[in-house]
């Protein structure tokens, strides 16, 4: 089940989304700079903020939150920025981070989507990629003196 996040969902996005960028992330970004990051990316303020002032919903299995979506107000120019989709390992190849992905497609007056993943990430390149994402940009980003190239991708609705 796909529904909106809450703020009572906090806790447990907050849950996926560190499990999901230990995952993914291992090996790729040492361990303190992701805690660093998520400390700050999902602190219980800005999750607050990202259910007040943009579009972020939760994938359910059992009652459970197993993964979460989020995406910017749609742009005048129809495009929104889809900021974090992420989903539990054990959730993952299920077909729930395409359900997810299309609440942002179900958008109203959504034209495009536009997202940034890090190249090294193959699980999120070849999602974005099978979804029919083209890439715009590549540019490389500094993480506490670990440097990382990240991909802009676009998808025209």
């Amino acid at each position: 089940m796909i529904r909106k996040m809450s703020v009572e969902d906090i806790p447990q996005v907050q849950l996926v989304a560190r499990e999901s960028w230990n995952y993914t992330y291992d090996g790729i970004i040492p361990r303190y700079i992701q805690d660093d990051f998520l400390a700050s990316a999902y602190s219980d303020e800005n999750m607050v903020r990202r259910v007040e002032r943009s579009y972020a919903f939760v994938a359910l299995v059992d009652d459970k939150i197993v993964g979460f979506a989020n995406f910017s107000y749609v742009k005048e120019d129809g495009t929104s920025e889809l900021a974090a989709i992420y989903l539990l390992p054990v959730a993952q190849g299920k077909g729930l981070g395409s359900k997810l992905l299309e609440q942002g497609l179900a958008l109203p007056n959504i034209k495009a989507i536009e997202l940034s993943v890090k190249k090294d990430n193959a699980s999120g390149m070849n999602f974005y990629l099978a979804k029919g994402f083209k890439q715009i940009d590549a540019f490389k980003e500094c993480y506490a003196g670990n440097e990382l190239e990240t991909v802009r991708m676009r998808f025209e609705v």
